[in-house]
């Protein structure tokens, strides 16, 4: 699990760069570009970054869990996270452009990402350390 957090934040990482490259070149570095619409390709752009930091954290701390239910909370947390990065992404390009102001991916992605973390928080549950 470690190593799919890992290999997914580098992409997310160099995907965090192409989507800024894609606002400075394609965009013209976002001059023009009506203040709702600017903050939406912005905010998309920096929860890329932030998914992938997630995910780069998951990959420097996580411990496959001793019990199976917390195995389950685990992956289904690793699994809902990896959705929403992807959702995110998918919002940078969808609900940057529907020009409504609406941001239906970005939105279940807050969600996903939000219920993942909690998930792998919960999987910890009943884990204590001896004292020392």
């Amino acid at each position: 699990m470690r190593l799919i957090h890992l290999i997914f934040g580098v992409l997310l990482a160099l995907i965090f760069l192409l989507t800024g490259q894609y606002m400075h070149i394609y965009l013209n570095h976002m001059v023009g570009v009506p203040d709702g619409v600017r903050l939406l390709y912005r905010t998309r752009h920096i929860f890329i970054l932030f998914s992938g930091l997630l995910n780069f954290g998951l990959a420097a701390y996580v411990v496959t869990r001793r019990h199976r239910w917390q195995r389950v909370f685990q992956c289904s947390g690793s699994i809902l996270i990896i959705s929403a990065s992807l959702l995110f992404v998918l919002a940078f390009f969808y609900d940057s452009t529907r020009g409504d102001l609406s941001a239906p991916l970005s939105h279940w992605a807050v969600y996903a990402i939000a219920i993942g973390t909690l998930s792998h928080l919960f999987s910890g549950a009943g884990n204590r350390k001896p004292d020392s």
